[in-house]
């Protein structure tokens, strides 16, 4: 245990309680058990016209407790950690188990699968700010904001939240595994004003190492930036187009591959990826991996949510689809192993070329920049993609004019066939970390 974990949480007597959980679990019958513990604790605060708008402090706990009698399973969640709680919520569970239906595919991962000995990965980095040095830093973004540009109306809120967690997975097995992150943000959202027209952006900067958080200045003149910019925006007619989707809203793609290459999905029949494992759905050039033990980064974990230790997957590689994304149970409903991706992918990563964004708006001459994206309009069964989007019309590889209210649509079969180019403006404020994307084609509908 490292000084953050004993300084922030008594991991000791969590340590202490998840054995008791287990133990108790192997005396009311069951045959096999696993819980997982997480406590939060942190704090945000909001600016809005010089004032404090509010302060919110949280301090929470939450345990899973699943247990497998056989081949069937029972849960319960508890946050109250004393005996009689713990005991209640076992024996609920258990209750649970004896009368739900087998399932051949249940139970904990296989012991020489577990992560034994998981990498101890450099995750924590705790802020040491005050409440009041926060208000402070929320009122200075603020302020700073709205005296940069007069067409500024007015900052809608100015947040500096900080949060630490410490995560717990344990199992009958003899597997106990923690870790502790951090995640820590800036965020500011403003109003601008011309004539009539009204328009809303926003910038943050998060991180889970304080160091690296942009400051608020930057937050400010961005945010400004970003807003000021959408005056003035206009619709566009109906048409085919080539599309570019800012790294920031180019992260969505992906989601959705991983949406679609999840076990739950294939083993369910729904997903539109289904049986495609070894085909081309992207150019040759594309490659996508996930890279779960990256330092200061918000998605790397040791271990997935089975105690399965987390490692480098490739999932695709010159096109092809190398991998599906895969927990124990998936992995047996499909007949394969898991890929330490139980809870998901960990910083998913899209291969980069070498245009930034000013290079790739040239290289597609004339199309629409997305920087903005509405609604959830995708199927991830059929593939299907129509989503409300906002940004820029480009002529001549130079941004011209706003638009807004307009849909983008396709499929996301053709679109990913159809990527011509990753920028190397990679995002990395989230656990998908990609540069912009350049789509040859796709039909906007606009007046």
């Amino acid at each position: 245990m490292n000084d953050i974990e004993r300084n922030v949480f008594d991991t000791a007597k969590i340590q202490a309680i998840s054995k008791e959980i287990l133990d108790e679990a192997k005396r009311q019958g069951a045959t096999q058990a696993e819980v997982s513990i997480a406590l939060n604790k942190g704090f945000s605060v909001s600016a809005h016209d010089g004032q404090v708008e509010t302060v919110e402090y949280n301090q929470d706990k939450v345990v899973d407790i699943k247990v497998y009698v056989g081949k069937r399973s029972g849960a319960a969640s508890l946050s109250d950690l004393r005996p009689e709680a713990v005991k209640a919520a076992v024996e609920a569970a258990c209750h649970i188990a004896k009368f739900t239906g087998e399932d051949p595919c249940s139970g904990l991962a296989d012991k020489e699968e577990l992560g034994f000995d998981y990498p101890q990965l450099a995750l924590s980095f705790p802020w040491a700010i005050s409440v009041e040095k926060a208000i402070e830093l929320a009122c200075q973004c603020e302020r700073e904001a709205v005296a940069m540009d007069k067409r500024i109306m007015s900052a809608e809120e100015a947040t500096v939240a900080t949060a630490d967690t410490w995560n717990l997975y344990a199992n009958s097995h003899g597997f106990i595994g923690h870790f502790p992150y951090t995640r820590h943000d800036i965020s500011c959202v403003l109003v601008a004003k011309q004539g009539v027209e009204m328009q809303r952006d926003y910038s943050y900067t998060v991180s889970a190492d304080p160091a690296l958080l942009e400051s608020v200045s930057h937050v400010a003149k961005q945010a400004v930036e970003r807003t000021v910019q959408r005056l003035g925006a206009r619709q566009l007619r109906t048409m085919k187009t080539p599309v570019i989707f800012a790294a920031e809203e180019a992260r969505g793609l992906f989601g959705h591959l991983t949406a679609a290459i999840a076990g739950s999905s294939l083993y369910r029949k729904s997903s539109f990826l289904v049986d495609h494992l070894g085909k081309q759905i992207f150019p040759a050039f594309m490659h996508i991996e996930e890279q779960p033990h990256l330092l200061h980064a918000l998605g790397s974990a040791p271990f997935d949510n089975d105690g399965v230790a987390t490692r480098a997957n490739v999932f695709v590689e010159n096109g092809l689809l190398q991998s599906y994304i895969l927990g124990v149970y998936s992995a047996r409903q499909l007949g394969m192993k898991t890929t330490g991706n139980a809870g998901g992918v960990h910083n998913l990563t899209i291969r980069s070329g070498n245009k930034n964004l000013s290079a790739l708006l040239k290289t597609m001459g004339t199309g629409l920049l997305i920087t903005e994206m509405m609604g959830n309009g995708v199927n991830i069964v059929t593939g299907d993609y129509s989503r409300g989007v906002g940004g820029f019309w480009v002529e001549n590889g130079e941004i011209q004019y706003p638009v807004h209210e307009i849909t983008v649509a396709g499929k996301l079969q053709d679109m990913y066939a159809r990527i011509a180019e990753v920028g190397n403006d990679v995002d990395v404020r989230g656990n998908i970390r990609t540069g912009s994307v350049l789509i040859e084609e796709m039909m906007v509908a606009g007046s």
